[in-house]
């Protein structure tokens, strides 16, 4: 491959030796170290207001080590979290390209083969994803340089190997040892991921520091139902001794009474009783477990928008609602991510490789939103007796049918066959085509050859008009005659009525006769 100038979507330089290289490696101590305290154990509510006031102050390390730790203590937020990322990566992205131009097209294809459609790219896309619980995230692209410059793979960087400047808090950075500042992301080596959950700092806006009083008090909820379970969710046991009973036999009734709670068998001698008391302290349901699910309906408005579909008890028309907030919050997560990726991943891919470009191909996650089938349907019902002019086309885009391949089987409704255009008669076999009708004559029933009486007909016709001229000769022979000779109207009109007196028209008339009887001969056919 030829040694050139690598530049960046904006014409500029670029070090390929810098892209090369991998700048945000873990090591084994020090800022970028991969190992780290518990957070969450132990955590009260004074220490989780410092955690908060700290990261607001760039010191984000403890509350990104939180974050982690909620995603795999509560099970709740884990689940809803894990559902909003998967509601984005399960949609399969598009590529499209600048324009319909040759060289457009074969720059989205290259886009489409080298990069979106390689494996490791849907798990860069959910290592992306991990800012929407932690406010931002960093993922190193690790370029490799073969016959085209593209991603041989893709690095998650935890989140907290970096920090924000100091004077805007909007621009990330790679901590360094020993500086307060940190170091400036290398041009194109980091996809950077930052949601716009809500204004302000990115790392005050993460859904973890939504969510993490809810996850701090159910905390002790459930610590406080595990106490209450301890004392009043067995009956207590009670030993009963005689008043003559010694030292030893009250230590082999308290020994039984405590074997009840471990093996569930005793023996005690004659005269002892043991009495199970149902305990009176109130239902735990009824009190930490209404704070529980309060908790985790608040969590879920939080992180879905909505509660319906995570929670019992909902209608269905309810759940529709509610997912209906759901995907406004999909369109925009989506939206978000593809403006993330083709800044950070495509335009410096295509920029690498075919040049800077007025126009550059674009990354998409197309988000539709369900139809209702059913109410579209109805609404056609009514609305195309109507006179209005649907497109089918634009109908099987809302139902999501594609347009029936040429020879394709096609569903159709019962009884509605397709129509057919007419074919031309076929002649129909001897044995079928006779029929009987009755003779005159005889009183008997004959069988006589189908025929198609219209052909027929047209041949008789034919057949009486070829010889015409010669059957009408005789007659109009002596008219052109008289013609000639009459030298006034008087003359023409006495000759007229000498001919009309003199003419033979027996031939004429016998000609006549056949041909109306074979017409109608044929006419009774076809009646038949």
């Amino acid at each position: 491959m030829a040694d050139y100038q690598l530049v960046d979507p904006h014409g500029r330089p670029i070090s390929s030796r810098q892209l090369l290289e991998e700048e945000a490696v873990p090591t084994v101590t020090g800022v970028r170290s991969a190992w780290g305290e518990t957070i969450a154990s132990g955590l009260d509510p004074y220490r989780l207001s410092r955690i908060l006031r700290d990261a607001a102050n760039n010191e984000t390390r403890d509350f990104l080590t939180l974050a982690e730790e909620m995603e795999e203590r509560d099970l709740h937020y884990g689940s809803v979290l894990g559902t909003r990322k998967r509601a984005v990566t399960g949609i399969e992205p598009v590529v499209n390209a600048a324009s319909d131009e040759d060289r457009d097209i074969e720059i989205a294809e290259a886009v489409r083969e080298h990069v979106v459609e390689a494996p490791e790219f849907v798990d860069m896309l959910d290592d992306s994803l991990d800012a929407l619980g932690k406010g931002y995230s960093a993922v190193e692209t690790l370029w490799d340089r073969g016959d085209m410059w593209r991603p041989r793979g893709y690095a998650w960087r935890d989140p907290r190997f970096f920090q924000f400047d100091r004077v805007s808090g909007q621009e990330v950075r790679l901590r360094e040892e020993g500086s307060i500042d940190g170091k400036p992301l290398s041009p194109y080596s980091f996809i950077v991921h930052r949601p716009k959950l809500k204004s302000g700092l990115s790392i005050r806006g993460g859904l973890a520091r939504l969510a993490v009083w809810g996850f701090v008090l159910k905390a002790f909820t459930l610590k406080d139902w595990a106490a209450f379970l301890e004392v009043f969710g067995m009956p207590l046991r009670v030993g009963k001794y005689g008043k003559s009973a010694g030292p030893k036999e009250k230590q082999v009734l308290l020994r039984a009474v405590r074997d009840l709670g471990t093996d569930a068998a005793a023996i005690i001698p004659t005269g002892m009783e043991i009495e199970f008391i149902e305990a009176k302290g109130g239902s735990g349901n009824a009190v930490f477990g209404a704070m529980a699910e309060y908790l985790d309906a608040q969590i879920s408005k939080g992180v879905l928008g909505q509660t319906m579909t995570t929670d019992n008890g909902s209608s269905l028309a309810q759940a529709q609602v509610h997912e209906n907030v759901r995907f406004d919050i999909l369109r925009a997560d989506a939206r978000q991510l593809s403006a993330t990726i083709n800044r950070d991943l495509i335009r410096p891919f295509v920029a690498f490789n075919f040049g800077p470009q007025e126009r550059y191909p674009t990354f998409d996650i197309p988000v539709t939103e369900a139809e209702d089938v059913k109410t579209l349907v109805d609404a056609l019902d009514k609305l195309i007796p109507m006179g209005m002019e649907i497109g089918m086309a634009d109908v099987r885009e809302r139902i999501g049918f594609a347009a029936p391949d040429e020879g394709a089987a096609i569903l159709r409704a019962p009884g509605k066959a397709e129509a057919v255009p007419p074919q031309p008669p076929e002649k129909e076999a001897p044995a079928q085509a006779a029929r009987a009708r009755r003779c005159p004559s005889c009183g008997g029933y004959h069988a006589l050859a189908a025929v198609d009486p219209g052909s027929e007909l047209d041949a008789l016709i034919e057949d009486a008009l070829a010889d015409w001229q010669a059957d009408m000769e005789p007659f109009l022979k002596p008219v052109r005659s008289l013609f000639a000779r009459a030298t006034s109207f008087d003359d023409l009109k006495t000759g007229l009525e000498a001919l009309a007196a003199s003419q033979d028209t027996g031939p004429l008339a016998a000609t006549l006769a056949d041909l109306l009887m074979k017409a109608r001969g044929l006419g009774d056919i076809g009646d038949g």
